[in-house]
């Protein structure tokens, strides 16, 4: 399998690109700002697997050239058959205390980036392929919502729709698209939203059911928004 994985310098796109390299025939290329953070994803790769192809990339998603991403891309993959849009930012802040710019700031982290990714990439998907868009419980309709993370939950429920929409339009592509609304997974982001709480999930078993459910999901849900969460949080 030829995988895109973005926001793979931590957390759980970290795991999950790890879980990815277990099998030799994978090729995996990880997107991330941090080169510190890819370089050290690389090294445990290798350690776990040293057969294992995993391409890091410095790249942000928002800002940065795709006219440099998407001919290295088809150079090195040809074609992608399954794109993880896992990256992201997180704000949490009363409602008063949010600017327009923080909010801006979610929407273009959380949805314009992979707006973004998807646009770019399509030309080298094909049918059979697979996007999968990382949610949120936050974004989640009807579920338990949080003070101060107003930004970051409506610019997840944004993304959640956007998947619905996408799904329609590509169904005569065969391209899939689905996004999973993840409730809490022991990362850096969940600490930055929810200070001292324990989840009873740890980052290693959510990039674990992340990176299974690329593989395999689409060959069940198509356009679905799919509640991930043992706890919100």
């Amino acid at each position: 399998m030829n995988i895109v994985l973005t926001g793979a310098s931590s957390g759980i796109g970290f795991e999950a690109a790890l879980e990815f390299t277990l099998k030799t025939e994978n090729k995996v290329v990880c997107i991330a700002r941090s080169a510190d953070k890819l370089k050290k994803l690389l090294e445990i790769a290798r350690g776990i697997n040293p057969d294992c192809t995993l391409l890091p990339v410095e790249f942000d998603i928002v800002n940065d050239d795709y006219a440099a991403l998407v001919p290295f891309l088809s150079q090195r993959l040809g074609t992608v058959d399954i794109l993880i849009n896992n990256a992201g930012a997180l704000i949490n802040k009363p409602f008063l205390d949010t600017t327009a710019d923080d909010l801006n700031e979610m929407f273009l982290s959380n949805v314009t980036g992979h707006f973004n990714m998807i646009k770019n990439l399509l030309p080298l998907m094909q049918s059979g392929s697979h996007i999968v868009n990382i949610g949120s419980m936050g974004g989640f309709q009807g579920s338990v919502k949080f003070p101060g993370l107003l930004a970051y939950s409506s610019s997840k429920a944004a993304l959640h729709t956007l998947t619905e929409c996408l799904a329609l339009e590509l169904a005569e592509t065969g391209i899939k698209i689905n996004c999973l609304a993840l409730g809490s997974a022991q990362t850096e982001m969940l600490e930055a939203a929810f200070p001292g709480y324990q989840s009873p999930v740890m980052a290693f078993e959510m990039g674990k059911y992340v990176a299974d459910f690329a593989l395999t999901g689409h060959k069940f849900f198509n356009g679905k928004i799919l509640p991930v969460a043992v706890t919100t949080p």
